[in-house]
Formats: C-alpha cells, structure tokens, sequence
C-alpha cells in the first residue's frame, strides 16, 4: 500500500479513485463494512482504493484538551487498511487549514482539485468541513454538481456479552477497553486489540514470585482497565516484525500498580509468558493482545498471597486461551 503524505503528491496518483475519508481509529467492523464496499466500487470502475485519514485525530489539533484516545497507531492502522484491500492511504498531518475549509470549499478546493475521486464512499454519520456541518446529505448534493458519486454505507451493530445489540464506533470501544470489557471491545474490532510498545527492564518483583515478565513501556494508546487478563504475546526486533509475526505466545497480563507492594509504584504492564523459556527473549518491541479479563486487581497481605493467586490465574487464563482454538 502507497502512503502519501504531501499534497503535491495527490492528483494524478489519485485521479478516478473510489475514495473514503475518515480517522479510522480502530479499523473496526463498521469501518470494514465501508472499505468492503468501497473495495467492490473500486474493483467495478477498475481503480485505485484510497483512504485519506487524519495525523493526529482532527479532534486533537483543534481541541486538543477533548483528544479522544488512540486505538490504533499509525503504523498498525496503515498495515490493518492494507489488509482490507486499500491501494493508498492519504495521510493529512496537522493540517488545521483543511480543517478551517466550509463543506463547499472542502469539497470543491481540495476533493475535486486535488484528489479528483470518482466515487467516495462513507459511513452515515460523517462529518465534514468546519464544525463539522457538512453531512452526508451534504456530500451527496456536492457529488452531484461537482462530478463524482456518492455511496452511504449503513452501520454495522453487534451483540455484547450482555445481550445488548450496539452500534459499532470507536467511541463505543474506547469505553469497552477503560472499563475491562476487552472481549466485547474484540467483538467490535473483528480481531482481539492489540497494544504495542518497546519492552523495558522491569523491577524483578514477578521473578521472584517464581512468575517472570515482559514489561512494555506505557504506549501511547488507549489501555485496559486496571486487571489480569488472558491473551497471547507476540515479538520482534521491530513494529513491522510484529505486524507481520504468525507466532502468538499465550500469557497473562496484569496491567495495575503493584499495591501488595506500596502505593508508589507507576502503572505496570506486564506479560508472563504461558509457553517458552522468557530468558530467551531478546527482541525489543512487545505486541499484547488482549483476549478476556480474568479479574480485578487488589492488594494482597503478602506476597505468598499474590504467587498463589497469580498461579491460578496462570491455570485460567490457560483454560481460557484453549478455548480460543490453540
């Protein structure tokens, strides 16, 4: 997949695309349903699949206090986009200019001068232009005179674990991952969330239970809630090897504080490994994805105490990923 990230780049690499436009944080099952129809427009039409997404989050530039949580770096949205068939992905990095532009200058001044798509296909509740005024009725009035065909894709619903049936956004599953619910939170993703970041030295406390660990450095994504959860680990000398790693390694993470301990410890993110000898570890960055929530965190009388209920949740989470067919 091409990246573009200059506007000088747009227009003949662009011209005739089937475009969508979005922050696609999360790439998640209602942003799948809109690329999968966008992809058979594009395999129609015989063109280029292109999304255009925003660095950082358009929220962030211009109320940065109101900055939602990332679900999905970068690095891991281009290579999840790339896996849904996108030929290119337009990167607008800190571009408040864009951002300023009314719907009908968005749509005239940098869509049809700049892009040039024949078809742009979008979710129902997209927004567009400054304040967000321009909709997709919008959009399909502007289409119409300006050239280019207009596509709204419905949205996609899914049953929690509660019986509930949702609307699927990545609103939605921020709230899932910060409340715990991280198997709901994969329901919505259409695959387990993932957190990545470089492995560091820990303190030593889960060797000495006789429980070792990977620590990962706290990324710069939306974490769990503050548990022990089930999922399986995966290692490389970099991000892209990690993307592209088969090898999934069962573990137990506990993402908290280490209070048996004392208050004064930072937040810890840590993976015991289920499988394979930890000393043989020599990468540097940690992928974890997250497959269930075994239980609460809370301190324990004594460090006795956590070893014992640390080995059973070993034994659980064990079960646990069984169960998930490995």
């Amino acid at each position: 997949m091409k990246i573009i990230e200059t506007l000088s780049e747009l227009g003949q690499a662009t011209e005739g695309c089937v475009l969508t436009i979005g922050n696609f944080d999360g790439v998640h099952l209602g942003h799948q349903e809109i690329l999968t129809v966008a992809r058979q427009a594009s395999d129609k039409r015989q063109a280029e699949l292109v999304t255009m997404t925003f660095e950082p989050h358009p929220v962030a530039i211009l109320f940065p206090e109101r900055a939602p949580g990332v679900l999905t770096p970068l690095e891991l949205k281009a290579h999840l986009l790339a896996e849904c068939g996108v030929d290119s992905m337009i990167v607008l990095k800190n571009n408040p200019d864009l951002l300023d532009l009314t719907p009908e200058d968005f749509v005239s001044r940098f869509l049809v001068e700049k892009v040039r798509p024949s078809e742009v296909v979008e979710g129902i509740d997209f927004n567009f232009g400054a304040g967000r005024a321009g909709n997709v009725d919008t959009l399909l009035k502007l289409g119409a005179r300006e050239g280019f065909e207009t596509t709204v894709v419905e949205p996609r619903k899914i049953e929690l674990s509660t019986g509930q049936r949702v609307r699927v956004s990545s609103t939605m599953i921020r709230y899932m991952l910060e409340s715990g619910h991280v198997a709901d939170a994969a329901a919505a993703l259409g695959r387990p969330y993932q957190l990545i970041e470089e492995i560091i030295p820990g303190r030593g406390i889960g060797k000495k239970l006789g429980f070792p660990t990977l620590n990962m450095k706290k990324p710069n994504q939306v974490i769990p809630a503050e548990a022990v959860y089930a999922g399986f680990v995966r290692v490389g000398d970099s991000v892209e090897d990690i993307l592209t790693s088969k090898e999934a390694i069962p573990a137990v993470y506990s993402i908290g504080q280490a209070r048996t301990y004392g208050e004064e410890f930072p937040l810890l993110i840590e993976a015991h490994l289920l499988k394979g000898n930890l000393g043989q570890v020599t990468a540097k960055y940690m992928a974890m994805d997250f497959i269930r929530r075994i239980r609460s965190q809370h301190k324990f009388k004594t460090p006795e105490d956590l070893s014992k209920q640390i080995a059973k949740d070993c034994e659980q989470a064990q079960e646990i990923l069984i169960a998930e067919g490995t």
